[in-house]
């Protein structure tokens, strides 16, 4: 299995894209400008995954990330009732393809569980708002199947736990952290770093098939 990162110029390009909107959105004042320009990590990666591997999993979750990426707009343009509502599409999305590519043992299957459970419940717990409930249920769909899919847990299980505890810090800002520098700090890196590590474990996996299946032919 080829280990090279598949077109890379565009891959490193959406990383810089989300390391410095993190360093500009605390030098910039908000605008149009800035809200684009977090719009643009997330929607490049979405584009490096559908160009790199030309599977139905790697399209399937190019649509999560560009529903990801809407979300990220739409949090700065219409607020987080509807910006949520993005992601929860963006979550409910990546479920279904990681359910539809589960392992052939189960191994992991505690640890699933306590992510469907434990999510929910920590936001709520965090928030004490009933929506960060329901939202809570479908982010923890999404890490809990993630960490039990055929998709390697060092890079697709690991990345939905990062992009799950960024959104447990958003939530823990509703509440315990109101007024801690933490959820401004991590909120986006931990966000980023994990939707970079799920799309490139997806695309190593996807291509690793692919290059099986000609060596057969």
């Amino acid at each position: 299995m080829s280990q090279r990162v598949p077109i890379p110029a565009l891959f490193v390009t959406a990383l810089v894209a989300g390391v410095s909107f993190w360093a500009a959105s605390h030098i910039l004042p908000a605008g149009p400008a800035l809200v684009a320009w977090k719009g643009t990590a997330v929607a490049l990666l979405a584009v490096w995954v559908a160009l790199a591997a030309r599977t139905l999993a790697a399209r399937w979750l190019a649509v999560v990330l560009g529903f990801a990426a809407l979300g990220d707009v739409l949090l700065e343009t219409s607020g987080m009732t509807i910006g949520g509502a993005a992601f929860l599409a963006s979550h409910l999305l990546a479920t279904g393809l990681y359910w539809t590519n589960l392992r052939t043992d189960r191994s992991g299957t505690g640890v699933a569980i306590a992510l469907l459970l434990g999510i929910p419940c920590a936001g709520y717990a965090l928030s004490g708002q009933p929506g960060v409930l329901v939202y809570g249920l479908a982010l923890g769909g999404m890490a809990a199947t993630a960490w039990i899919s055929r998709f390697p847990r060092d890079w697709v299980g690991a990345g939905a736990l990062l992009f799950a505890v960024s959104d447990l810090l958003i939530f823990a800002r509703l509440g315990p952290l109101a007024d801690s520098i933490v959820p401004t700090l991590l909120v986006w890196p931990l966000y980023v770093a994990g939707q970079a590590m799920i799309a490139y474990g997806v695309v190593r996996t996807e291509r690793a098939g692919n290059e099986g299946i000609h060596d057969r032919l």
